[in-house]
């Protein structure tokens, strides 16, 4: 018969301790601590310049500071009071952080500004970790590199919205004594080109609506996962003095698509010189990177196959050719119909080139083999194969971009442009990038860089636990 009564050692105590205080961990924690190495994803210059001599030892750790930024943009707490409050109050998060006393919010700024080379090492590394994880969800959309601008509204006073109000009332009194100013045209001339508390807050215009924001570039793959974030301040136009900032016109729409197209280049230079092993097929960008300079560096320079971007009126000056449309596709001489397009021809000794067939032609067996017959009841040419048209795209970027514009797979790829979209508005308003009261410029960067990292380590969560749909929604992952 068994003894109901068992001694217990001083190591089952110890076990039981720790099992109840892992079974009383939040899942979130615990999902972190078991799956992201933190001591991998640290570069070990990280740790040396954090613990380099100055007299005294930390206080508290790196792993620290950097997990309770993380855990910031996960609970979107946009104020640093929130998160250090929350720390204050939850032993489980102080405990996961690794913080014995909870610190004040300058160090977290500081830690922020000193240290940003070092969080955006920390984010290259994750780039290079999730992108096989990509190429496993849907090597198609992982295939393809999107890019698209941004900017983050700083904490100015020319933010606020009587600036403006004032300004459109100055340009009202203009346009009294001169009938022929439109001072909703003028009030863009009379607005300054940075913020009075900080020179790298920029006057912008996004989404319709004049603001003061710091500018940022993203690329994304199809699948929405940022790949590379380039923010547009003093060391990078340092870096690319070719890129002009200075207004151009008066008109705030043309200023705008000057500024995005004259960054993509020297954006994808720098995503190329930090991760020259990655290759992608396919780039997507809206209209405003339509130019015939930006489709020979894609094609011809980058590597890529395709460039999908939608043509913009105002980059043509005019009609390519009487007998194409506007996509390129050769036209009947006669009623003006699209030539059917019959494949991509070409060798080793012959150009690539495209060709075209009388959409009456049909395909008949003949003694020889097959051939293409036209059955058109008013034929435009005396040939019995009917009208054939061959386009040679190299002799044209612009309208050949290594895919069909106008065609069901043109329509099917650049669909996938708005994940870019998608991602900068999780970034801006999910994880309290665009929130954030501050106008320092290194602050901002940090922010953003720190947005990128909690998402590329949802991707990471997300293909561990085999529930690859939410990997962009850490939150509901880890709920």
């Amino acid at each position: 018969m068994r003894n109901k009564y068992e001694q217990m050692s001083l190591f089952d105590t110890y076990k039981s301790v720790c099992a109840s205080m892992e079974e009383d961990k939040p899942k979130l924690f615990r999902l972190l601590d078991e799956h992201i190495d933190w001591d991998c994803l640290i570069p070990a210059r990280f740790y040396m310049a954090f613990y380099l001599n100055t007299g005294r030892p930390r206080k508290y750790p790196l792993v620290a500071f950097l997990k309770s930024l993380v855990l910031q943009k996960i609970f979107g707490y946009v104020n640093d009071s929130v998160l250090l409050v929350t720390l204050r109050h939850s032993r489980e998060m102080r405990r996961f952080c690794g913080f014995s006393k909870v610190p004040d919010a300058a160090k977290l700024t500081r830690f922020k500004q000193d240290f940003l080379p070092y969080i955006m090492e920390v984010f290259e590394r994750l780039v290079e970790l999730t992108e096989p994880i990509c190429r496993a969800m849907d090597a198609e959309l992982a295939d393809c590199l999107i890019y698209d601008t941004t900017g983050i509204e700083s904490y100015v006073a020319e933010n606020n919205p009587k600036f403006f109000s004032l300004k459109l009332r100055q340009a009202k009194f203009m346009a009294k004594t001169n009938p022929d100013t439109d001072p909703y045209r003028a009030v863009y001339g009379l607005l300054p080109d940075c913020a009075a508390a900080n020179t790298a807050v920029k006057q912008q215009y996004i989404n319709g609506h004049f603001c003061y924001a710091q500018k940022a570039g993203l690329l994304t793959n199809g699948l929405g996962i940022v790949r590379h974030i380039a923010f547009f301040d003093e060391d990078f136009q340092k870096s690319h003095p070719e890129i002009l900032v200075e207004k151009r016109t008066d008109n705030p729409d043309a200023d705008k698509e000057i500024g995005d197209s004259r960054t993509l280049l020297p954006v994808l230079r720098d995503f190329g010189g930090k991760h020259p092993a990655l290759r992608y097929s396919t780039f997507l960008g809206d209209a405003a990177f339509d130019s015939y300079d930006t489709y020979r560096a894609l094609l011809k320079e980058f590597g890529f196959t395709r460039a999908v971007i939608p043509m913009n009126c105002r980059n043509t000056a005019s009609r390519h050719d009487a007998l194409l449309d506007d996509f390129g596709i050769p036209l009947c001489p006669h009623d003006e119909a699209q030539l059917k397009f019959q494949g991509v021809c070409g060798g080793k000794n012959r150009s690539k080139r495209l060709k075209f067939v009388c959409p009456e032609t049909v395909t008949v067996r003949t003694a020889s083999g097959v051939s293409l017959r036209c059955t058109c009841e008013n034929p435009c040419t005396p040939s019995k194969y009917g009208r054939c048209v061959y386009i040679y795209p190299d002799a044209d970027l612009r309208l050949y971009p290594g895919i069909l514009r106008g065609s069901s797979e043109w329509s099917e790829l650049y669909a996938k442009r708005t994940a870019v979209e998608r991602s900068i508005g999780s970034f801006k308003y999910v994880l309290g990038v665009e929130q954030r009261k501050t106008f320092n410029p290194l602050t901002t960067k940090a922010d953003l860089f720190l947005a990128g990292i909690v998402q590329l380590l949802c991707v990471v969560l997300a293909d561990v636990l085999c529930q690859r749909s939410l990997f962009r929604r850490i939150r509901s992952l880890t709920a």
